[in-house]
């Protein structure tokens, strides 16, 4: 159950990010792909978000410094950095105009 939690946890912040942030605002409609696969063998399921988008690699994001109280942070971060620290790994790419973002959780 708990693994199920992440997951969904991270394809909701991941695609609420790709839907607020990724197409700047009047410049059309927006796309985005997502993916998924599962390695029965290395019981590892792998979810993958397309878009063209503005290029953003979350793997360069700053953390957020989760040492401070909530009024004191700094707003956004916080969803990434929770995907980064709940997932076993994180791939992005930039490819023929699309960003490409593969997260992989082992079950």
């Amino acid at each position: 159950m708990k693994a199920q939690m992440q997951l969904d946890v991270a394809v909701d912040e991941l695609f609420a990010n790709i839907s607020l942030y990724a197409y700047p605002e009047g410049e059309g409609t927006g796309e985005a792909e997502i993916g998924f696969a599962f390695d029965e063998a290395a019981r590892e399921i792998s979810i993958t978000f397309k878009d063209r988008g503005i290029p953003f690699n979350p793997l360069k994001s700053e953390e957020p410094d989760v040492t401070l109280s909530a009024e004191k942070r700094k707003i956004g971060g916080l969803g990434i950095f929770v995907v980064k620290k709940t997932m076993d790994s994180m791939d992005y790419r930039y490819e023929d105009g699309c960003n490409i973002l593969t997260v992989k959780k082992h079950i």
